[in-house]
Parts: C-alpha cells; structure tokens; sequence
C-alpha cells in the first residue's frame, strides 16, 4: 500500500469520473478518481476545487457502509 499521497501534479492529471452516487439534478455532483492506492474526490462544478484524498481501502468501506444504509 502506497503511504505517499499524490502530488498536485498527479492530481491534475488525474482522470476524474462522475460518481454515479452523484444526484441526477447536477448540483450534487461528485466526481473520483484512482491514483495507485488513493481515491480521490472533489467537486464536479469545480474543477480547480479541493479534493480529499483517502486510502482506497477507506473509501469502498464508506460506500459500502452507504449501499448498506448504515450511513
């Protein structure tokens, strides 16, 4: 598991996708992306803005705690 988060560079080449959690009105747009063992996040609407980086790992356990309705 890599412990070095990515770099802004690798962030900005990152290759974003929607979220299909994302709501369908397109106000609540998240958009993720994969960079080795990270996930991560940020605002649709705003290319530019911050994007939380998180393990993987930690990630697919929130989205599973979610399709279980646990969060």
């Amino acid at each position: 598991m890599s412990t070095v988060k990515p770099s802004a560079e690798e962030l900005a080449g990152a290759d974003f996708r929607k979220s299909s959690y994302s709501g369908g009105g397109g106000n609540e747009c998240v958009e993720v992306a994969e960079i080795r063992t990270w996930a991560c996040l940020r605002d649709s609407k705003i290319h530019d803005s911050p994007t939380l980086v998180v393990q993987a790992q930690t990630f697919a356990a929130v989205v599973d705690a979610v399709r279980a309705g646990h969060l």
